[in-house]
């Protein structure tokens, strides 16, 4: 009963990945390492003291969190301060612990896509531009008898992704001609024998973040020592990835029973209300964008927003907010707690998809240092 801790998180990549973070932002391995075999991994949004003695009662050997436990560089590693010392215990239990911050923000049905979800706000689009994608084009040449395998094993990297549809290619049959040379090892024919093969030109569309991917399977499947391939680069619309989101209700709602549904829906004790003098009174498009993003607020204005929801907003930008006639609803930073449950149901499909025969435990540790009273 156990996996490899590299496998667990190529998958996890694969749904969340890196590249997706924004500039600066510590994702990844934080403590400990994936060179593991893992029975029991934790879904938590903060690591604090309290999260690791949890984790050491659990028996846990990787912790996922939504906030990187080491946001500023670590001076001293001592056992007098609390915050140090739970990377002290960490280590000591051999309990590795990997960060996915703002590449989950961005991810399409990530975490802001679950705070819409939750509060019934129909998505648009993103709030916020931060990537965009080009995609290319792989055509290789493979024995005919070889081809199904072939298209299999790029489908599998997900090459030939296309909007709403998978495992997309196109074949063109043809002769391919070589004549290995003395040194050369072929897999059909002979050397110095000139060579005819009845051939399919595989071509498939890929983003150009998986490109080393779609390398290695190609080379790994092909049988030929020396394959035949070219990859083009695309004038093709590329995919757009963003923080935040913008979207509608389906029909408008008075401002007071939307601020209630979000207490509601976050099982909030309190927020804060932003209310200009000519506030609307009804509120329909929503802008979303969790975590601290108060300086995104003309970003919601520009996409016609009636209200925006986020956390942390200081109080100069307030007013900046009120002076622009903007509604903003500030239910917190914690309110992207949501994201331990939601993960677990994606590790669940993921365990089922793998035959894993691991444990998922979401963390039931509150990391909220606020209180109302």
């Amino acid at each position: 009963m156990s996996l490899d801790a590299k496998e667990f998180i190529t998958k996890f990549e694969t749904f969340c990945p890196l590249w997706l973070a924004e500039e600066g932002d510590p994702c990844g391995l934080h403590l400990g390492t994936l060179d593991k075999e893992i029975e029991r991994v934790m879904m938590t949004l903060d690591v604090r003291p309290e999260v690791v003695k949890e984790a050491i009662d659990k028996n846990i050997d990787l912790i996922i969190a939504k906030h990187p436990p080491i946001f500023r560089p670590v001076s001293r590693l001592t056992a007098d301060d609390p915050q140090t010392k739970m990377y002290i215990d960490l280590l000591k239990h051999d309990i590795a612990v990997y960060a996915a911050h703002t590449n989950m923000d961005i991810i399409w049905d990530g975490l802001n896509d679950w705070f819409c979800e939750m509060l019934g706000v129909n998505v648009d689009n993103y709030l916020v531009k931060t990537h965009e994608v080009s995609f290319k084009k792989l055509a290789v040449y493979v024995p005919i008898e070889d081809s199904k395998k072939m298209r299999q094993a790029l489908a599998d990297t997900r090459a030939g992704m296309q909007g709403n549809y998978r495992n997309t290619s196109y074949s063109l049959v043809g002769t391919g001609r070589f004549t290995p040379n003395a040194q050369a090892n072929p897999a059909i024919g002979r050397s110095e024998k000139e060579e005819k093969v009845q051939e399919a030109r595989i071509e498939v569309i890929f983003p150009e973040t998986i490109q080393e991917k779609i390398l290695q399977a190609m080379f790994t499947t092909h049988p030929y020592e020396e394959p035949a391939y070219d990859i083009l680069p695309l004038d093709n619309p590329g995919e757009s990835f963003g923080l935040g989101r913008i979207g509608h209700l389906d029909t408008a709602v008075d401002i007071e029973d939307f601020v209630q549904k979000v207490k509601t829906t976050f099982q909030l004790d309190g927020l804060r209300l932003i209310q200009p003098k000519m506030a609307k009174q009804k509120v329909q498009n929503i802008a979303i964008c969790g975590g601290s993003a108060g300086k995104f607020y003309p970003e919601a204005i520009k996409k016609s927003a009636d209200v925006y929801i986020t956390g942390d907003v200081n109080y100069h930008t307030a007013h900046d907010m009120q002076s622009n006639n903007l509604t903003v609803i500030d239910p917190g930073h914690n309110i992207e707690v949501v994201c331990v449950n939601k993960f677990i149901e994606k590790m669940e499909e993921w365990k089922q998809e793998e035959n894993w025969d691991i444990d998922f435990i979401p963390s039931s540790t509150n990391t909220n240092p606020f209180q109302f009273r």
